[in-house]
């Protein structure tokens, strides 16, 4: 079973960057299917990016060409590179990884068993 602890979360002005790592314990992200979701106060939570095993990656439309997601060699780290943030981009953010050697990236929440306690990030004008 693997244990998830986001950080780099902060304030930002609109038109910033931001990295999000998420850091895994217990086991690596290197056979889990991993992902970054988000949630703004009085919305539900959403799916930003995913990365399979394989490498591949799929993002939400409303990311694309802003956002990358990556993980380090050893499977031990989930990044998520965010740039020209807007003010809709303000959310809490969350990793998550699932078992299983999937053949499509998802981007539903309930698809991924387990998931960090979370990093907010604040975009301001």
């Amino acid at each position: 079973q693997v244990q998830l602890v986001e950080s780099g979360g902060g304030s930002v002005q609109a038109g910033g960057s931001l990295r999000l790592s998420c850091a895994a314990s217990g086991d690596t992200l290197s056979s889990y299917c991993a992902g970054w979701f988000r949630q703004a106060p009085g919305k539900g939570r959403e799916g930003v990016a995913g990365i399979l095993t394989n490498g591949k990656t799929k993002y939400a439309d409303s990311v694309k060409g802003r956002f990358t997601i990556s993980r380090d060699n050893i499977g031990k780290k989930l990044h998520l590179q965010m740039d020209n943030l807007q003010t809709s981009d303000s959310a809490t953010y969350y990793c998550a990884a699932a078992d299983g050697d999937w053949k499509d990236v998802s981007l539903a929440p309930s698809r991924y068993k387990y998931t960090g306690q979370g990093t907010q990030v604040a975009v301001s004008l």
